[in-house]
């Protein structure tokens, strides 16, 4: 289950910036990007709205949440079946072909990567 969560709170390690990786440091390019599309990896799916919502599945439960864009970063709030599975945090967004990277603690944290779909 630990493993779940972890990708689940987009933390999967590599605290390292991706070669060919480009930072998205403003919010109307991040919603541009993920406007009508999924983030998606194995067994998660995930939409996440122009106004600050986040809903899908994974691993054959739902993830509801909220988020923001703050000082250059994505911050989210999660929960998974219900129960909040990590509380605020600000996440470094990178684009990287045609997927996502996000690292925790304004990028100083673990890495996952999302495919747009």
């Amino acid at each position: 289950m630990r493993p779940i969560l972890a990708a689940l709170a987009m933390l999967i390690a590599t605290p390292v910036l991706a070669q060919g990786a480009r930072p998205i440091t403003d919010r109307s390019e991040f919603v541009q990007l993920v406007q009508g599309r999924n983030l998606t990896r194995l067994g998660i799916s995930l939409n996440v709205t122009g106004d600050g919502r986040i809903t899908g599945s994974a691993m054959g439960r739902d993830v509801s949440g909220t988020w923001e864009w703050n000082g250059g970063y994505f911050c989210r709030v999660l929960k998974w079946g219900g129960k909040v599975i990590d509380s605020y945090n600000c996440q470094a967004v990178q684009l990287e072909g045609a997927a996502l990277r996000f690292t925790s603690n304004k990028g100083a944290g673990d890495t996952a990567k999302l495919r747009l779909q």
